[in-house]
């Protein structure tokens, strides 16, 4: 740890502020911290408050002087989305972030965490990818606006505890599912979409489930929940300039991902690759020796998160905005 960087004792009265309460992480950061019994949460949901209102933001902190902030805010989707928005992808992660981390630090908010994304790492990094080949080659081009964004984020926080000593951490969650996940078949991820693709074709009686590119690639796949339990558990274990890579250290096929979701769902169809699709970058495979150093182990298989987030598709269809 740093000499420079004042680290605060984080207790179940400390005022934490989730941003971006609403989204997949940060509903799962607020039931972990619940589930943990810390009573002093601060939320606000976008009407309430436009993180991309400097004034807003600066107002907010003001009245609230939340001691930790925990960073779950932010636009995203899938290749599709990132494709076809690439200026609100880098432009809107920019203003977020940057309201959030220097209006933060500016009202002397005591810890903040930055949640980044796995795309930071260039296309053809080294497989497993380790935190230092951040910055080491060019990145893949379908979704390099959100990862540019992100990576300011990134150096932002280093820059503002280099030279101010603000406890600000970074984390690098591997690809995300779980409840709450947007299953929009035109900006939603992989796992969301097959899960839907799959449902609708058994509801249809389809003979046939289309599945985007070669079925090849390799991703690796953490529940939200064990995403939101490593957020907490580094919240209050870690401190430190270096970014720290969040997942579970194995990957599956699309292919094999897209068997396992036909045989969650029950559908007994055939699976077809569209090739002409993009595939996206050919692996993606986090090293998380980092973070099991740190005590932190992730907890959900994919069968059962997969499982489970069926179950809540199920439960919540009516709701959403299919």
């Amino acid at each position: 740890m740093e000499s420079n960087v004042n680290r605060i004792a984080i207790n179940h009265d400390t005022k934490i502020f989730v941003a971006g309460h609403k989204g997949l992480v940060g509903s799962a950061v607020v039931r972990n911290l619940q589930g943990k019994g810390y009573n002093n949460i601060v939320t606000r949901t976008r009407q309430q408050l436009d993180l991309m209102d400097t004034n807003a933001v600066d107002a907010f902190y003001s009245e609230e002087q939340p001691s930790v902030v925990i960073d779950a805010a932010a636009k995203v989707g899938g290749i599709h989305a990132n494709n076809i928005y690439p200026a609100e992808f880098i432009f809107d992660n920019l203003r977020i972030q940057n309201n959030l981390i220097d209006g933060a630090y500016r009202a002397g908010v005591q810890k903040f965490v930055f949640l980044g994304s796995s795309c930071i790492y260039p296309k053809m990094a080294p497989q497993p990818l380790k935190e230092e080949y951040l910055l080491t080659g060019a990145l893949e081009p379908t979704n390099e606006w959100y990862a540019i964004a992100k990576i300011a984020g990134i150096k932002m926080c280093q820059a503002y505890r280099k030279q101010y000593g603000f406890d600000a951490i970074s984390l690098m969650p591997t690809n995300l599912y779980g409840p709450g996940d947007n299953f929009d078949l035109q900006n939603s991820h992989v796992l969301p979409a097959l899960i839907r693709k799959f449902h609708e074709a058994k509801a249809n009686q389809d003979s046939t489930v289309t599945i985007w590119g070669t079925g090849t690639p390799k991703r690796e796949f953490l529940y939200v929940d064990d995403m939101a339990d490593a957020s907490v558990f580094l919240m209050e274990n870690y401190s430190d300039t270096e970014i720290v890579n969040v997942g579970t250290g194995e990957d599956v096929s699309i292919k094999e991902l897209a068997e396992l979701v036909q045989q969650t769902v029950g559908f007994t169809g055939e699976l077809v690759f569209d090739t002409s699709k993009p595939d996206g970058t050919p692996r993606k495979l986090m090293d998380v020796s980092r973070l099991t150093s740190q005590g932190w182990k992730a907890g959900t298989e994919l069968e059962k998160g997969v499982q489970q987030t069926y179950d809540w598709f199920l439960d919540n269809i009516s709701l959403l905005r299919l």
